[in-house]
């Protein structure tokens, strides 16, 4: 039997017309690589999990707009986000609060119709406006206390296909994106 909360959980995410989101700590692990090269300078690295890659993409060829936004700036995250096909992708962020409001602006959504994905401090005022406010397994305490939904999965482990699956199966369009899903 369906509780309140699940249901309150699966009619916001029957609204979901943007999914945004962190990326260190989300989209990763939250772990920043940086491999020192002889000239004094840095290479960073990062890894992506091939399932969120598969659900963003899924999340696209649904309807569903996707999008970033972090305080880093990285390479890196730029080529993934053109990779899967991201609408949005903010970095050098230092208050995520601005960005936000600008996507959902560009994006002509109403928040109810967002979904914030976060894992740590700077998260908090945009998962306290989102319409589905999500927290990865491996968020700070005051982040999952913020969410509406904290995901089973951690953050850089397939914590976003995760919220993928979560929204599809809301709006009924799971089924019919496992048929068209691509590589």
């Amino acid at each position: 039997m369906a509780t309140a909360a699940n249901r309150s959980l699966k009619a916001r995410a029957r609204r979901i017309r943007l999914l945004l989101m962190d990326v260190d700590g989300v989209l990763t692990d939250g772990r920043i690589y940086l491999q020192s090269l002889p000239d004094g300078s840095a290479v960073e690295m990062k890894a992506f999990h091939a399932f969120d890659g598969a659900g963003l993409k899924l999340a696209r060829a649904a309807g569903i707009r996707t999008g970033l936004i972090t305080g880093r700036d990285s390479a890196a995250t730029e080529r993934r986000a053109r990779e899967v096909g991201m609408d949005f992708v903010l970095q050098k962020q230092a208050e995520k609060l601005p960005a936000y409001e600008r996507i959902v602006r560009a994006a002509g959504v109403h928040e109810e119709e967002v979904a914030y994905i976060g894992d740590d401090l700077p998260d908090l005022p945009v998962l306290a406006r989102a319409g589905l406010a999500v927290a990865v397994a491996n968020a700070a305490p005051e982040v999952k206390r913020a969410a509406h939904y904290v995901t089973q999965r951690a953050g850089g482990a397939g914590a976003v296909r995760e919220v993928v699956e979560l929204i599809l199966k809301a709006q009924g369009k799971w089924q019919a994106a496992v048929r068209s899903a691509r590589a």
